[in-house]
């Protein structure tokens, strides 16, 4: 199957909308693929704050060379700040903060404990939710989907423990929010093809997962449900050639 930017090109629904309304010229370019829930993390920070962006769609699977200059690694969400380069979805949510620290809300917590304590959560869902949904859908047998749901099921457990409501802390919708949000919006799939169920996890996952899928800035970002579905097709038949399903397959930390 070709890879996503070559079966839709561009975002759709709400998502296109939000592209051509940050076609100007400004201080940041942010070098962007629809399709990519890492990029999604920064492109709802960016609509959360209200930072002025000019969106850019590349193409991370045909590699041209002002884009690599940009992140050697190849790979989106990238920006142009001022004429220079970031990459990293996390680290460009963090440098939104400190490069414009006049727009809010702040999606990190002032209190230096509280920030700590977010910065333990956001991580946790890097190691482990991240890599272990795309686990579940790339699973091929039944034995290993049952084991990879199950490991999912406890990992989301854990995390569901600690929600404090509606937001993870509380009423501030935040990066431990922004770093998950996008796999929420996407766990249809999962559900779908894996027997994935929010209710399975139990009701504060649902009841949080629900108010992370309907915030403005969420929904802002988000293409149309049957694009995604056909974009992760490969992985349900364990054909992806993302840099990350290749690198779980190797064993490898998601790059």
């Amino acid at each position: 199957m070709p890879p996503p930017t070559d079966l839709f090109p561009h975002a759709t629904g709400a998502a296109l909308k939000t592209v051509e309304a940050h076609q100007e010229p400004q201080d940041l370019v942010f070098y962007s693929g629809w399709f990519c829930p890492f990029v999604q993390r920064s492109w709802i920070a960016l609509e959360e704050k209200g930072i002025p962006y000019q969106y850019k769609e590349v193409n991370p699977y045909k590699k041209e060379k002002h884009f690599l200059d940009i992140n050697p690694k190849g790979l989106v969400p990238a920006v142009e700040y001022q004429g220079k380069a970031l990459y990293e979805s996390l680290v460009l949510c963090e440098f939104f903060e400190d490069a414009y620290p006049t727009h809010k809300p702040s999606m990190l917590p002032e209190d230096a404990y509280t920030k700590a304590y977010a910065r333990i959560w956001i991580d946790y869902v890097g190691k482990t939710f991240v890599p272990g949904f795309m686990r579940l859908l790339m699973a091929q047998e039944t034995e290993k989907q049952d084991a990879a749901l199950a490991e999912l099921y406890e990992v989301l457990r854990r995390f569901s423990a600690q929600i404090k409501g509606p937001f993870f802390l509380g009423e501030h919708f935040s990066l431990v929010d922004i770093a998950i949000a996008p796999w929420i919006t996407r766990d249809v799939i999962a559900a779908e093809h894996r027997g994935y169920s929010r209710e399975d996890v139990g009701a504060e996952w649902k009841q949080y997962a629900e108010h992370v899928e309907t915030r403005e800035s969420v929904l802002r970002t988000k293409s149309n449900q049957d694009k995604y579905a056909q974009v992760y097709a490969p992985y349900l038949k364990d054909e992806a050639q993302s840099e990350a399903a290749k690198a779980l397959r190797a064993g490898r930390a998601i790059p």
